[in-house]
């Protein structure tokens, strides 16, 4: 969310679709660039299209679910200095860099998903 949330286009008003929307633009990131991509929201998950580059999880617990979720993935993988966590929140900025990963903020990923070359 903090990837939608920074830029103040109306998201509020429609949060699946902002979300639905955030997903459509990573596969087309994933796609010009050959990244892998993940993304978690907070909540309850929603009917995706199949077949999709893009890992889409849901993590429910209410607020910072998606942060723990994330947290999670890292101390999980075998090589977390190879993955970049996009997010502004000091606190999983913290947590990521601890287990080894890159950060990158929401602000310049989201100008990134506007110019993917």
């Amino acid at each position: 969310m903090n990837v939608i949330g920074s830029r103040p286009d109306g998201w509020w008003r429609d949060r699946r679709r902002a979300q639905q929307e955030l997903i459509a633009r990573l596969e087309a990131f994933a796609a010009a660039t050959g990244d892998d991509v993940a993304v978690v929201f907070d909540g309850r998950p929603f009917e995706l299209p199949e077949g999709g580059r893009v890992e889409v999880g849901f993590a429910s617990g209410g607020p910072g679910a998606a942060d723990d979720a994330i947290a999670e993935w890292l101390a999980d993988d075998p090589d977390p200095g190879g993955i970049t966590v996009v997010t502004s929140d000091a606190e999983l900025v913290a947590r990521a860099r601890g287990a080894g990963a890159e950060i990158a903020s929401s602000g310049s990923f989201r100008r990134r998903l506007d110019d993917p070359r």
